[in-house]
């Protein structure tokens, strides 16, 4: 393991995947399996409730479940709960339930209820950061128009509310200016088609979406980036960016699903309103699986 005692956020944490049944119920048994073939396969840990495990659409009973069943199947400090919500109570009382469920480190996105300026968003992650839990940082202004600038992030870091930040803008450069305002602070590589590029600038782990189908050679990749190898880890990255990129698409979900399908893993559909992939987006997608699969990547 890469992860350390005191950082179970570092390493390669896979955002999973949620299997779900015809019917759209969650199958927890297929989610514990899961979670346990990362681990085998050389993950780190898991990010369950985050956006790629569909937490919007899940009612609070199956939330609390998913975190149950990760940690189960796993152990607490290999799971790091997405706690987003609309309200700070309400993502402080997820970050209490993962802490009293056996985690060890928890992921926040910014308020997202509207576009919140800089005092709300210090004032959520203090809230939050009360559940006595150390927080993750999530920025992902493209889906919540709340960007946590470097500038914010310092700030955020020197209250002592985050101690990591998943990062998904996919401005490479902020890299450098967070080591600069924040040294202390971990950056979490936070979309796969950028993995490369942040691991040269220092990441300290990857939370990942394409290894729920491809988790050897995604872990591999990510290690040979982090180690500087980059002859290995450049010719991985061009075979498997065509998969990657897909973690920055509306479809993501549904891409990675499909993926999971086509390795023989249970991606399973999603639920409303997300709706199947377009016929020319599930060819591009199979086609680009089954690249990896000739090349001997999964």
């Amino acid at each position: 393991m890469t992860t350390t005692e005191n950082r179970p956020w570092r390493g390669v944490l896979v955002a999973t995947a949620l299997p779900l049944n015809d019917d759209l119920s969650v199958n927890h048994e297929k989610f514990a399996e899961h979670c346990a073939w990362l681990v085998e396969n050389g993950c780190d840990g898991v990010v369950p409730n985050g956006s790629l495990g569909e937490y919007q659409v899940l009612t609070p009973e199956e939330r609390a479940k998913v975190v149950e069943t990760a940690v189960a199947a796993i152990g607490g400090s290999r799971v790091m709960p997405g706690v987003a919500a609309y309200g700070s109570a309400e993502s402080r009382r997820w970050a209490e339930q993962a802490r009293d469920a056996g985690c060890r480190s928890v992921m926040l996105l910014p308020p997202n209820a509207y576009r919140a300026d800089e005092r709300s968003v210090l004032a959520h992650y203090e809230e939050v950061a009360k559940a006595g839990i150390p927080v993750v940082a999530y920025n992902n202004p493209i889906d919540t128009k709340v960007d946590l600038v470097p500038e914010l992030l310092a700030k955020l870091y020197g209250e002592g509310y985050i101690h990591a930040v998943k990062e998904f803008s996919g401005d490479v450069r902020r890299a450098y200016q967070l080591a600069e305002l924040a040294p202390g602070l971990d950056l979490l590589i936070g979309a796969d088609d950028v993995l490369l590029e942040l691991a040269v600038a220092g990441a300290k782990g990857w939370v990942a979406g394409y290894p729920n189908a491809l988790p050897g050679a995604s872990v591999e990749l990510y290690r040979a980036a982090v180690a500087g190898d980059l002859d290995t880890a450049g010719k991985l990255y061009r075979q498997l960016h065509a998969l990657l990129r897909w973690d920055s698409k509306v479809e993501f979900v549904q891409a990675i699903k499909l993926s999971m399908d086509i390795v023989g893993r249970h991606g399973g559909p999603v639920r409303p309103p997300r709706v199947p992939l377009l016929p020319e987006q599930e060819a591009a997608v199979r086609a680009a699986t089954e690249r990896a699969v000739a090349a001997g990547l999964v």
